[in-house]
């Protein structure tokens, strides 16, 4: 396979978009933005991904929107500026936001127990391994919205680990599409935590149930409420928990099989629309939609003159709250980065193997999508592709040539 030119082609008639600059007034450099461009065509014609898409945005413009390689590697289309991708855990921070609005109405404290919303939490069970078998304790305390927020519930993933606890999210109807989010809540909430609420950072479901929380909070649907309180003030037309048939010919989709190993890959379809309303992974967007979220916390939580979230509710999701004292559990947060409520945060200027700035914050989905926004340089940039396998080095790849490309 060989890439395609890069696309530059203006997005489609009436679609939201942010002003574009040329990269040397906003202080990059355009050889060292074509290197990275020139990275990404090799890593497509070896066939690492299908295609992707990047945007890097500086002083609150574009510097850089291109499009390279194909949009399926089932078909001849190219991948475009408005091709469609699952961002999965994506969805995390926009949840998370919308959350945050809810305390700020004071529907919510952080400090709220999950059981005032959803009673199933109440008197949680504590899953611990004692001479070979699995042993119920009574949780030392109760998980709160805020543990919800920053991974320290005591929920998991069923992917997130082989223990006795994961093999019984991975035997159940957890993964379901066809559940609803109460249903999925209630069948989550019956489950051993894997440890006392506060007492680790466990990547989790746990926004899934802040998705549930929303709900009863504010007595609508997540997808409504999401559309009314942050889509549709930022006018992020593109995003929902599924697409129109009548956008079939615009979707990204990866390799049946995985390029390094092998595997399967098989990712959900985009044009069914879902029972549940994943908080923690179920959105479709496009490049230009998230660019426009990611303004908008450039912004310190505005775009357009509406205002989605305070200034300094936004300083608090932004900040680590995880600590020195809390394991984090694995490689999903480099050396020298915590987690705030909804977003990894850089909290050392080295140690992590990839460049940054201290404050800078971040995250990314399981099928290849990556975004961060660095205050500190007031750059912003927005990655897409639908390389599951990939997603580790592709982010880590796209920083480097970025962050290389800041004069």
């Amino acid at each position: 396979m060989t890439a395609t030119a890069a696309t530059h082609a203006t997005i489609a008639p009436n679609t939201p978009s942010l002003p574009e600059a040329k990269p040397e007034t906003l202080g990059l450099s355009r050889p060292r933005l074509q290197a990275m461009s020139d990275a990404f065509k090799r890593e497509i014609d070896k066939g690492t991904v299908p295609g992707i898409t990047i945007l890097v945005s500086r002083r609150g413009q574009v510097g850089w929107f291109e499009a390279i390689g194909r949009q399926s590697p089932a078909g001849t289309a190219p991948m475009a500026r408005d091709s469609l991708f699952r961002i999965f855990s994506m969805t995390k921070p926009i949840v998370s936001v919308a959350i945050m609005a809810l305390v700020e109405d004071g529907h919510i404290l952080l400090g709220d127990p999950v059981a005032k919303f959803i009673p199933e939490f109440a008197d949680q069970k504590v899953g611990v391994v004692s001479g070979g078998k699995l042993e119920l304790v009574p949780a030392r305390r109760a998980t709160t919205v805020q543990d919800l927020l920053r991974h320290t519930s005591g929920l998991t993933y069923e992917h997130q680990g082989d223990g006795p606890v994961h093999k019984i999210y991975q035997d159940s109807r957890v993964r379901s599409r066809k559940i609803t989010n109460a249903e999925h809540a209630a069948l989550v909430a019956s489950f051993p935590l894997v440890c006392h609420p506060g007492d680790e950072f466990n990547y989790s479901r746990s926004t899934d149930i802040l998705g549930r929380i929303i709900e009863v909070a504010s007595g609508k649907s997540l997808g409504t409420y999401l559309t009314e309180r942050v889509l549709a003030p930022l006018q992020m037309t593109e995003t929902g928990f599924s697409t129109p048939e009548a956008n079939a010919g615009r979707l990204a989709e990866p390799f049946a099989a995985d390029p390094w190993t092998g595997d399967k890959v098989a990712l959900f379809n985009m044009l069914e629309q879902p029972v549940m309303e994943s908080g923690g992974g179920g959105l479709v967007s496009t490049t230009m939609d998230y660019a426009r979220f990611c303004l908008m916390l450039r912004n310190g939580g505005s775009l357009d003159g509406n205002r989605i979230i305070g200034r300094k509710t936004l300083e608090l999701m932004a900040s680590d709250h995880l600590g020195p004292g809390v394991p984090t559990n694995g490689t999903l947060l480099a050396p020298g980065h915590g987690f705030g409520l909804g977003f990894a945060v850089r909290t050392a200027p080295g140690i992590a193997p990839f460049p940054g700035s201290v404050g800078q914050y971040f995250w990314s989905g399981i099928a290849g999508t990556f975004f961060w926004i660095d205050p500190k340089e007031d750059l912003f940039a927005v990655f897409m592709s639908q390389g599951p396998g990939q997603r580790d080095y592709t982010r880590t790849l796209v920083r480097d040539l970025v962050y290389a490309a800041i004069d």
